[in-house]
Parts: C-alpha cells; structure tokens; sequence
C-alpha cells in the first residue's frame, strides 16, 4: 500500500468517526427528550392513579342503563357538579350545600365529539321523593349526589353514568395550575370571593387571562343578566378550561393539574374509566364541543323566584342529547340498578320510591 493510499484511508476513517459523532450528538438529547416524555408520562399516570383513587366514591343513584357500559367503545353522559362548599359555608350548613353549577356532558366515541348541556340552578324541576317542585340545585342539599343525578335523569330523560363533583377550590387550583384561561368579560363585575367576601374581586369588561378566584368570580355572577346567561358563562369557561388543557404548551402543566384535583373532588368514575377520555383529549382540534341550552323565562311562585323552563326548548334539549348518546328511553322507574353496579352486573329489581 502506497503512503498515499493510506493517508487517504486514514481521512475516510476520520469522516466516518466524525459522522458517528455528528449522529450522536443529534440522536442521543432526542432520545433523551423521548424518554424523558415517557418518564414523565408514567409518572403522571401513577400521579393520576393515585389522586383518581382517593376521589373515587361510589353511589346508589338509579341508573336508566339496562346492560354494562364500556367507555372505550360506548357513549356515556357525565353530570358535573360544582358545589358551593367552602372553608365558611361547611361551618354553617354542613353536608346539606346546594350545587352552585349543573352541567351535563354527553360523549360520543366514534364522532369523538361533546355536547355540553347547562341546567339553570333556579329550574323549576320535579324532584323525586318531593311533594312539590323545587329549585333543581336543592336537590343536592336534599339527597346529595344521589338525588341530584337522578333528578337530572328525570328532567332529561337519559340516563347519567357518571358524576364528577367538585367544590370552589378545586376550580381555582386547576384555573391556577394552568396559568390561567382566556375568557370574555361581557360586563364590569364586583363580585364576592371563595369565602364571601364581598366585593372582593373587581374585573373590567373585554377578553383577558383570569385566575382562579377571577375565573369564578366570572362563573358565579348573575346580578346583572340572568341564570341562563349565567349558565352559558360557565360553558365558556368550562370550554375554555379543556382547551387549554390538551394544548402542548399545558403538558408540562398536568402535574399541577393532577394536583389541583386532590381532596376537592369526588367522583364514580374508577381510574380506569376515566383513562377512556384520553382518546378524546388526543383528538386535540379534532375534538367538537357544542353547547347545549334550555330557554325558559323567569318566574315567581308565592314571592319565591324560579327559571321556568320551556317544554319545546326542554323536549328538543332531549333529543338532541339521546341522538348523541344514541340511547332512546321514556322515564320509568322499572329498574333500580345503581350507577355504580350497572359497569360491572346487569339487576333487574322492582324500585322502591324514597322520601327526602
């Protein structure tokens, strides 16, 4: 071999070397950023588990399902309560708190989209077990959870599979935790705060970035518009909340979500139910979030003020919800198979009718 032969040999071997490092350099941070995403994902989802597991509380509301329910292939409805419980109100009324938010979201799997439904907290609604109508947030106050899912099912006419509740300070740590959300102020608010202080929160009317205590000082305002107004506000917000959530820039957020959820939330949803709503998460923009709303109009009963709802906007309202669900029922209490026991057995016993 001639010197020139292995000079040239020896530069090929350098090139080659220096290609190695060039694609080790590159390949070795990506592959430390994609395990470092999975790291992270693992340990969020063992966050997650553990947070879920300590919020999962079961109840023995009658559900209108007939067979078992998946998630991964099924739709299903979710009633989101939001309670009025906080450090002041426990100290003065306990367990008996009525629901400040009622909403109802129905999930279908294969369109991957959500309809969004707000129920006004003054509707004048039949409770079950009651003589007489009554504002549907007293229901909680009456029988809790319980009684407020199935007064939901009763107005409706779909069956709820599922409820999540939340109180004042869950709302603001996950508003918090993702620093932020992005909403329109229709109007000057002075509004009372978590702990009802008054005039405690002040916001100027245009869209901007509000904090927790903000966001539900904007959730809770009904003084200069109507319950219904009032209702399509915390859609928005509600809206709002997930959009920032699944957005990329929030995934480094989702610790402190997890977080937020702690002992300020209860629900029947086990973790691995609620690991089914992933899929729609990913969807990103593909996801669909229509809003749903029930018109009536303003009413007093012996001095008492109440939302009548309109039986057009409320049979509508049931239709549109039963095509989304793709489940057609008539109310009847034929069945008592509890929310909880309808993921797991089929029962077909006689129903006993309780009094609150």
């Amino acid at each position: 071999m001639s010197e020139y032969q292995r000079l040239q040999r020896i530069k090929l071997k350098k090139r080659k070397v220096r290609k190695k490092r060039v694609l080790l350099w590159v390949f070795v941070p990506l592959l430390i950023i994609l395990l470092s995403g999975a790291g992270y994902a693992t340990y969020l989802m063992k966050k997650a588990e553990s947070v879920l597991n300590k919020s999962y509380q079961p109840v023995k509301a009658t559900s209108m399902r007939e067979t078992m329910i998946n998630p991964d292939m099924d739709n299903i409805s979710i009633l989101l309560i939001g309670v009025d419980t906080s450090k002041s109100r426990e100290k003065l009324y306990g367990d008996a708190v009525r629901s400040d938010a009622l909403m109802v979201a129905t999930l279908n799997q294969k369109e991957k989209s959500v309809k969004l439904l707000s129920i006004p907290r003054d509707s004048y609604v039949h409770i079950p077990g009651r003589k007489k109508n009554d504002k549907i947030n007293h229901a909680h106050a009456f029988g809790g959870t319980e009684l407020a899912i199935e007064t939901v099912q009763e107005l409706l006419d779909i069956p709820i599979d599922y409820y999540v509740k939340m109180n004042f300070y869950a709302f603001i740590d996950i508003v918090d935790a993702l620093g932020g959300i992005k909403v329109e102020v229709p109007y000057e608010i002075d509004e009372q705060d978590s702990e009802d202080n008054p005039n405690a929160i002040h916001l100027e009317p245009g869209l901007q970035t509000l904090n927790g205590e903000e966001a539900l000082a904007l959730a809770r305002t009904r003084h200069k518009d109507s319950d219904y107004m009032r209702g399509k506000r915390q859609q928005e917000i509600l809206k709002a909340i997930l959009k920032k959530a699944v957005s990329v820039q929030s995934i480094t957020k989702h610790g402190k979500l997890i977080e937020a959820v702690g002992d300020n939330m209860t629900t029947n949803m086990s973790f691995s139910e609620m690991k089914s709503l992933i899929d729609y998460g990913l969807a990103g923009k593909g996801l669909s979030v229509d809003t749903v709303n029930l018109a009536g109009s303003d009413e007093y009963i012996n001095g008492i003020y109440y939302y009548k709802l309109d039986e057009e906007s409320l049979e509508q309202t049931r239709t549109i919800l039963k095509e989304h669900l793709a489940h057609n029922t008539t109310n009847t209490a034929d069945s008592v198979t509890t929310i909880n026991e309808i993921n797991t057995v089929n029962a077909d016993n006689k129903s006993e009718t309780k009094e609150y």
